[in-house]
């Protein structure tokens, strides 16, 4: 049996050598061609893409500048009460092109969020929640859920002095849970206080522990993509109708169609990533807060104490609250309802093409209201702004609550068989020629 597995294994050999390539060698041994066929020229995608489609692509592409500007950071940064706020200037002033990695990823972080906010919503657009893509939904808001922990992680780093006073407000929020929510709130700092432990323990969970479970959610989200297929803007189900060699008779494969599209999508988001790093990198105070271009200082708090723009919506809902525990309970319900809209909605349609004109007003109000909700977590809490924060919670919510009932009675169009988009007959044959 030795002498048989010997000889094959020459025999392999020599035909890797007689090909003449590494290709052929590689793929002996490891299925990368098999892998990049079964991913994207093998996999076929809705020939009605549009604009909406690009931001999932984007948001890897913002994932890898995250990756790799925060390996670089990780270099030179110091975890510590006395010394985290000095290497950060250090990073900015000695490290050559230091500023320029900061800068990436502290815009990195903002522009990620707005990617994400982008591609959540193309999701209520187009009913990408609904069957058979609940758990693709499922995945994508825990990865939301994980974007949120590791940004507010990377946010105390700095240790700037708002730094500093958002993560006193936000750790102490986890102190009203019943029973153990005074031992949470210690355990998280891992003092007394947010202190030296605070951010040695907040410097391991945003270098190490999420950025794994963040990857291991994207590698999930992509598998489960794969399996049930992209949604559409006209919601059909592409499987369902092939041609005689078994392709989509409405997709088209991935690469080249959407991998030069993509491609194209990323160069000018990139330009204006550019134009914001190199121009405007703080954008006027809402990437980089002026708070935080000095030391934390526990006994002087900014003016005006409030997180990043993209935790904003929350935040004006959780002042918004008369009862401290019941704005904490709608704050994270206001992000858990998420996750239930795979079986709140009760439509027979997916894509607001075909839907009528309730769920459209019901989405435009949640429009609305988590522009509004957006803006006024960035002002004074009082006045005007509680009021209207009360209000905007009430048709936030009103989004969720209602969905059952509106989804049911609202007015839909028929589906068409096919998808829309028609291509010259050109395009037609070259996509399945």
């Amino acid at each position: 049996m030795a002498d048989v597995a010997d000889k094959a294994y020459d025999r392999d050999s020599s035909t890797a050598a007689a090909k003449g390539t590494f290709w052929a060698w590689l793929n002996k041994r490891f299925p990368a061609e098999e892998f990049i066929r079964s991913q994207a020229l093998d996999y076929y995608a809705p020939k009605n893409f549009n604009f909406w489609y690009f931001f999932g692509f984007i948001a890897l592409t913002v994932l890898v500048i995250q990756l790799l500007t925060g390996i670089f950071l990780t270099m030179f940064y110091k975890p510590g009460a006395t010394t985290a706020f000095d290497s950060v200037n250090y990073i900015m002033r000695e490290v050559d092109f230091g500023w320029l990695i900061r800068y990436l990823h502290s815009t990195g972080a903002s522009a990620f969020f707005a990617v994400i906010y982008l591609h959540m919503y193309r999701g209520l657009l187009y009913g990408s929640y609904k069957t058979p893509r609940e758990l693709l939904w499922l995945f994508g808001m825990l990865i939301y859920l994980a974007l949120m922990a590791e940004a507010f992680f990377g946010y105390v780093l700095p240790w700037g002095n708002m730094s500093f006073w958002a993560a006193q407000v936000i750790i102490n929020l986890f102190g009203v849970i019943p029973g153990i929510g005074p031992g949470l709130v210690q355990w998280i700092r891992g003092d007394y206080g947010v202190a030296d432990a605070t951010l040695t323990r907040f410097f391991s969970l945003h270098v190490v522990a999420v950025p794994l479970i963040l990857l291991l959610l994207v590698v999930l989200h992509l598998v489960a993509l794969r399996q049930v297929g992209s949604n559409n803007p006209d919601g059909i189900e592409i499987k369902e109708k092939r041609d005689r060699a078994g392709r989509p008779l409405d997709g088209v494969p991935f690469h080249p169609f959407y991998t030069s599209k993509d491609f194209a999508a990323v160069s000018g988001f990139l330009t204006v990533f550019a134009l914001i790093v190199f121009f405007v990198p703080s954008f006027g105070g809402l990437f980089l807060e002026p708070a935080n271009f000095t030391p934390a200082d526990p006994v002087s708090s900014p003016p005006d104490i409030t997180p990043a723009w993209y935790f904003t919506p929350y935040y004006a809902i959780l002042r918004g609250m008369p009862n401290k525990a019941v704005g904490e309970l709608l704050l994270l319900l206001s992000v858990l309802a998420y996750f239930f809209l795979p079986w709140l909605d009760r439509s027979p349609v997916k894509s607001i093409r075909y839907r009528g004109w309730i769920f459209k007003a019901f989405l435009g109000l949640f429009t609305i209201s988590f522009i509004a909700l957006m803006y006024l977590g960035m002002q004074p809490p009082q006045g005007i702004y509680v009021t209207l924060s009360r209000v905007f919670t009430v048709t936030y919510f009103a989004f969720f609550v209602l969905m059952p009932f509106y989804t049911a009675i609202d007015p839909v169009k028929p589906v068409p068989q096919r998808v829309t988009y028609h291509g010259s007959e050109a395009e037609q044959v070259s996509s399945h020629g």
